[in-house]
């Protein structure tokens, strides 16, 4: 008879909590790293990488927003 281990399930929640305060500051720099580079490719002529980066950008955004409520 063969054994089977569980199985691994990864989007189960664990029990931990993630710190939210300290994520702030990274939240930041990535918005501002992601708001230079959409910029750049947007001086540089390129709408659809400057729009994906605006996009990643935004993302930061909303989440720097959640974390301040």
């Amino acid at each position: 008879m063969l054994r089977r281990s569980n199985p691994t399930r990864r989007n189960q929640p664990t029990g931990v909590v993630r710190a939210r305060a300290g994520n702030v500051q990274s939240f930041q720099r990535n918005y501002d790293r992601y708001l230079s580079l959409a910029r750049a490719e947007a001086l540089a002529g390129d709408r659809i990488a400057a729009e994906n980066y605006f996009q990643h950008a935004e993302h930061y955004f909303r989440a720097i927003r959640e974390s301040q409520n």
